[in-house]
């Protein structure tokens, strides 16, 4: 176990083993806390959750407590207070927890819009068969205009194409998205061939796109794969350059002419030297 981690799977906790992680939530000690697939009673959830809630560290906050666990939406409503005051929440996973379009509702309030408050980087609601079109649709919304969601792992719903054009255009709006999972989500060619029309025609930070497991051709998916590549290369050179100019201030060169421009630090000197193209 990492320090400043709660790390617990597939088991049954007591009361104490309860009472002990609270301590730990209150202490500010921990960093990362996972409880997958335990059972806890209601009360003891209540407990976690108020836990959570008083943990008032300035430090990254990681919650994938819940993956595999029958959440359900009353659930996440207990435990929803607690998310939106956490002052640096940073990654939930909400994976296989049996949530609908109602837990989709509260997990929107935990992606701010632009100029608002920091909110979630990554975010895990994998294999969450109860929501619906209308759910992704509001979370889509959400994600085009969150600030700060790099990361979407959507895998294993069964989205379809419909649900898969309203992602595109949240990706295509997202200035920060650089990771969507979307392995076994029932989607078919109309999907890939949107998704290629985004990546073609539209510059988001999107770097990795996972469409495994769907009726899409090897050859549409090779496309995306290989234009999400061009643009890691490209965004490579810039920040080469970016460094060069950095390490020689002296030199500036203006790509839109055929011009270098050389200066010296001395007062008011400059040399303008006339380059061929």
């Amino acid at each position: 176990m990492l320090p400043g981690s709660i790390q617990i799977s597939g088991e049954t906790l007591s009361g104490a083993e309860i009472r002990d992680i609270c301590e730990s939530l209150r202490e500010n000690s921990v960093r990362l806390l996972s409880l997958r697939g335990c059972q806890l009673s209601e009360r003891d959830f209540g407990h976690v959750c108020r836990g959570v809630a008083e943990l008032r560290s300035n430090f990254p906050f990681y919650l994938h407590s819940l993956h595999g666990s029958p959440l359900t939406d009353a659930g996440l409503a207990l435990l929803n207070p607690a998310l939106s005051i956490h002052p640096s929440l940073v990654a939930l996973d909400l994976g296989d927890c049996m949530l609908g379009d109602e837990g989709i509702n509260l997990i929107c309030g935990l992606l701010p819009p632009d100029g608002a408050k920091s909110g979630l980087k990554e975010l895990t609601l994998s294999a969450n068969p109860g929501i619906t079109s209308k759910g992704w649709g509001r979370l889509a919304i959400a994600v085009a205009h969150s600030s700060q969601l790099r990361v979407l792992n959507l895998d294993y719903n069964p989205l379809g194409d419909q649900v898969a054009g309203m992602l595109a255009v949240a990706v295509a709006s997202s200035r920060t998205l650089e990771v969507l999972d979307l392995e076994g989500t029932g989607l078919t060619n109309q999907s890939a061939q949107t998704l290629l029309d985004m990546v073609e025609n539209y510059p988001t930070a999107l770097r990795t796109l996972i469409l495994a497991e769907n009726n899409i051709s090897p050859e549409l998916q090779q496309q995306i794969s290989d234009l999400l590549s061009e643009g890691e290369e490209e965004e490579e050179t810039e920040a080469h350059e970016v460094t060069a100019r950095e390490k020689n201030p002296w030199i500036c060169q203006n790509n839109s002419s055929s011009q270098m421009v050389l200066m010296t630090s001395g007062l008011g000197d400059s040399l303008l030297a006339e380059t061929e193209m």
